[in-house]
């Protein structure tokens, strides 16, 4: 069993908190995102990688763009969804007492 620690390992370029579960290969890894109650990430691309989105707790939004098509997805415990590489996004956690918590999946295209 591993326990996440209080303090985040690092903070994203959008501006969530990072807490490494699994980053020992250079394929692959798998981190707890954390945005507190009320925030909102800057919007980023990936260039480079793919990533795959679990929420397990709180709730929110997810924005995305590919240049073609825009969409708005609702977060909440047990969404899952997509970032394909090359694709921007931005989200944000609602107002409120709990934060936003996603598990996230990042491997090459």
């Amino acid at each position: 069993m591993k326990h996440l620690p209080d303090l985040p390992d690092v903070i994203a370029p959008d501006g969530s908190e990072i807490r490494f579960i699994k980053s020992d290969t250079e394929e692959s890894s798998m981190v707890h995102a954390l945005l507190k109650p009320g925030r909102t990430t800057q919007a980023v691309r990936h260039q480079t990688v793919k990533e795959r989105w679990i929420c397990i707790a709180g709730q929110g939004k997810l924005w995305r763009s590919n240049g073609h098509n825009e969409s708005v997805i609702t977060l909440k415990s047990g969404v899952k969804c997509d970032i394909p590489t090359g694709t921007k996004f931005q989200f944000q956690a609602d107002d409120g007492d709990a934060p936003l918590e996603i598990i996230i999946t990042t491997t090459p295209p």
